[in-house]
């Protein structure tokens, strides 16, 4: 039995009241209605917004022939089941962060954020001109899957702690939420890790469950409401420079699109990218104001820190090399990386810092 026949029979514990209650995309006169689920609770911001806009573009740039219904998470799977529900026919699409199913195959960093990885540019170059969008395609569909890049948060914040972090030895013992590879990477410098989803996160960090946490950067994080529980934020982190979201659809249900409607779930994955990033760049800087004029102490880590998130990461990023696949997309990423960053950083770096020189940025 293939991948994708055991997961249509047996996914998400093989219920049958499950199957029934995520209903197959339902007809009416031509027209299609298909279940978006996410990994993000309903509200949170940026990363929900991103979901919706998603789902209203499909629904009406197809004028209703595809109306796109999202279901937040836990509203009928839950944040970290939404690989499964979609693998299996079970939901039609969902909008996520892969880094929550490096389970189901590790290569789904490449997709989702490396530690010391690419920044929303170089992925993009690499995605669409590099042959990373190739590579995605093998992996999907090994899962029955077709999914496209639909979004990023931008540079992410190295996060909330209940006390200053002065050395790598800090971070020995502190039960701390990272997901992904940046976990990992955590894991390696002693910190118990927790992967918790976007919208338990407060109530664990409020109850003392966690002693720090990362979520995006100072917009989102201020709309969580961290800055109520502690004051110590790091604003720049190693894990995840250019987080991508991603659009992901059932593959059968995807090749049952016309062509004009799979070039819109494809061209909605572009614009969500683009509007995306923005939304969460326009809204960062006057929310940091906010954060540090409300007693947030906003910090950086010294060298030394990030010397060993350094030497974590290449263990945690080299590890799966076995597999055949994982390599591929390493060897294509990091080329694409070094071939991007090698302009950019003459190009816009050195215009950046002259700018900020000049006008006394």
């Amino acid at each position: 039995m293939d991948r994708r026949s055991f997961l249509r029979t047996s996914a998400l514990g093989g219920s049958a009241a499950a199957a029934t209650a995520l209903a197959a995309p339902a007809y009416a006169q031509g027209k299609r209605t298909l279940t978006m689920v996410s990994t993000w609770g309903r509200g949170l911001a940026g990363v929900h917004d991103s979901a919706q806009y998603c789902a209203d573009r499909i629904t009406e740039m197809t004028d209703g022939q595809l109306t796109v219904e999202l279901k937040a998470a836990g509203e009928l799977v839950g944040a970290f089941e939404v690989f499964d529900a979609v693998s299996a026919g079970q939901a039609d699409m969902y909008h996520g962060v892969d880094y929550y199913f490096l389970g189901q195959h590790p290569a789904l960093s490449f997709f989702s954020q490396v530690p010391f990885g690419m920044t929303f540019q170089e992925y993009n170059n690499w995605y669409y001109h590099g042959g990373g969008m190739d590579l995605a395609d093998q992996l999907y569909g090994i899962f029955g899957l077709k999914s496209f890049a639909a979004g990023s948060t931008g540079p992410q914040s190295g996060g909330w702690f209940n006390k200053e972090i002065n050395g790598p030895e800090d971070f020995q013992g502190l039960k701390f939420r990272m997901p992904g590879q940046g976990g990992q990477v955590l894991g390696k410098l002693g910190a118990s890790v927790q992967n918790i989803p976007g919208a338990e996160v407060y109530q664990a960090l409020s109850s003392g469950a966690i002693d720090g946490t990362e979520w995006i950067g100072p917009w989102a994080d201020e709309k969580a409401g961290f800055q109520e529980i502690t004051k110590f934020y790091y604003t720049a982190g190693f894990h995840e420079p250019g987080p991508i979201l991603s659009l992901t659809t059932n593959l059968d249900v995807f090749e049952s699109l016309t062509p004009g409607q799979k070039a819109v779930v494809e061209e909605t994955g572009k614009a969500s990218s683009m509007w995306t990033m923005a939304l969460f760049m326009a809204n960062n800087a006057a929310a940091l104001q906010r954060l540090q004029a409300g007693g947030v102490k906003v910090l950086e880590f010294s060298d030394s820190i990030w010397d060993a998130f350094g030497a974590a990461a290449k263990e945690v990023v080299e590890a799966p090399m076995g597999d055949d696949l994982y390599k591929e997309c390493y060897d294509s990423y990091m080329a694409s990386m070094a071939a991007s960053a090698g302009w950019i950083s003459r190009s816009e770096g050195t215009y950046s810092a002259q700018r900020n020189r000049v006008l006394g940025g």
